[in-house]
């Protein structure tokens, strides 16, 4: 019988082929199946699911202290709830004291030694365990911050655990089905708010300004929100919601790991006064994004289509360093960033950068060729629902943008484009977008009915048909 001289994690009940994992190693559970024994100390997650299809996982996080030689080794004893289909933490004494004085009739057949994976020595067939990198995956992670998210001493949560926020944008979801999937576990995430990224009374340039930096928000996050203004705590939620996503597939997880990465890639002026936190930010993101390809979740995708994301946040993040050069501390935040954009060229193909054309000839169908000019991509064009819209002025607006009247209808649209601005275009819309005069009214009708000049209609026929 083999002495029980090292730290152990006990899952016990566990249904037959179960998936069972802990940290980066995931496999399917046996009869004699115990638990996982000789874990280094440091932060652990131990998940589970019912079998090895698509069913719920439950995980959760305990720590293995470094405690002094000749002390007991730790032992962490979880059992599974058959009636809920969950794990749960047994804290009880005596089943503690119950079970550590039989760990030995287990140690040799019953626990699983952890290791993540072997590789062949250079000198011979002697196999020697791979160094893994859950260390670093997990280092910004502190029992602080796993309380304040899962409300417990026990650290436990699930593929349906969620903050609120990600159950309300759910559509169709009644009240009724929002108090039940909440009452999984609620996740207190950092209250990230990517909507109103401004102080309170900001108006006018001070907002727009706000809305394409937001370093505003983010001071004002790590200020307020992280534990005595730890900045690093961003850091480690960052951590946390990735290996939740990795490992429990959870939804809301990936809702907050997106949030923060854009709230972090969108705060320019943030990386000249915090150069560490998006040093560390960027390093941790790196090494995430390399186990992706060990994942079995669908969630984090890096296909071309699907990074699409990620690929715009660092785009705009190198074009915003660039009027950053000469910071204390941003050369180092550069390097990160060329280390990570070097490993998504090899290994993912994703390409950065580049020229634009800014005038070109397209060949229509037909065979015609027809001179385009375009714009260069500009980190600050409005998109979504800032987006320009398309409006069709009256008259009396036109003539207000300095625009002459042809015809029932017709519009000088160079003269238009020469005297119009934004803002006066805004002015004007506004102004008279509730009150369309009459002459308006007529033109517009004039327009519908087909009255209008002749040739200006061949016009428009030709061009409907070559465009």
């Amino acid at each position: 019988m083999e002495t029980a001289d090292s730290s152990a994690l006990l899952l016990l009940d566990l249904p037959e082929q179960a998936l069972a994992g802990i940290d980066l190693l995931a496999f399917t559970t046996t009869p004699r199946f115990k638990g996982v024994k000789a874990l280094p100390p440091g932060l652990h997650l131990a998940f589970v699911g019912a079998n090895t299809a698509f069913s719920e996982r439950h995980g959760i996080w305990f720590n293995i202290p470094r405690g002094p030689v000749g002390s007991a080794p730790p032992l962490i004893i979880t059992k599974w709830q058959p009636s809920s289909e969950s794990l749960a933490a047994v804290t009880d004494e005596a089943e503690h004291i119950r079970w550590r004085a039989n760990l030995g009739g287990i140690w040799r057949e019953g626990l699983t030694p952890y290791r993540q994976t072997t590789a062949k020595t250079t000198d011979g067939d002697d196999e020697q365990e791979e160094l893994v990198d859950w260390s670093k995956l997990t280092s910004h992670i502190t029992a602080p911050l796993l309380t304040g998210i899962t409300g417990g001493k026990t650290w436990t949560l699930s593929s349906g655990s969620s903050a609120r926020r990600d159950l309300e944008e759910i559509p169709g979801l009644e009240r009724s089905d929002i108090d039940e999937l909440q009452s999984d576990k609620e996740l207190a995430f950092l209250p990230v708010d990517l909507k109103q990224t401004w102080r309170p009374g900001a108006t006018g340039r001070e907002r727009t300004e706000a809305a394409q930096d937001r370093s505003w928000a983010l001071n004002e996050l790590i200020e307020r929100q992280c534990s005595t203004g730890e900045m690093m705590e961003i850091v480690g939620e960052l951590q946390f919601c990735f290996l939740c996503v990795l490992t429990l597939n959870n939804f809301s997880c990936f809702e907050q790991w997106k949030r923060l990465l854009t709230l972090l890639f969108t705060s320019r002026s943030a990386a000249a006064t915090r150069p560490d936190l998006f040093v560390e930010a960027i390093r941790a993101l790196t090494l995430q994004l390399r186990h992706c390809r060990v994942a079995d979740t669908g969630l984090i995708d890096l296909a071309d289509e699907g990074g699409s994301l990620l690929k715009g946040l660092l785009t705009r993040f190198r074009s915003g360093l660039e009027s950053l050069q000469g910071s204390l501390g941003v050369q180092d935040i550069v390097d990160e960033l060329d280390d990570l954009e070097e490993y998504l060229r090899t290994e993912h193909g994703w390409q950065f950068g580049g020229s634009f054309a800014k005038s070109g000839v397209l060949e229509l169908e037909d065979g015609e060729q027809v001179r385009m000019d375009t714009t260069a991509f500009d980190e600050e064009d409005e998109t979504g629902e800032y987006a320009p819209q398309v409006v069709e002025l009256t008259a009396e607006q036109a003539r207000m943008l300095g625009a002459e009247v042809k015809g029932a209808g017709g519009v000088d649209v160079e003269g238009l484009h020469a005297s119009m601005s934004r803002t006066s275009l805004h002015e004007v819309v506004s102004s008279d977008e509730d009150d369309e005069d009459d002459e308006g009214k007529q033109v517009k009708a004039a327009a519908e009915s087909g009255e209008s000049d002749g040739e200006e209609v061949a016009d428009l026929e030709d061009m409907d048909g070559r465009y």
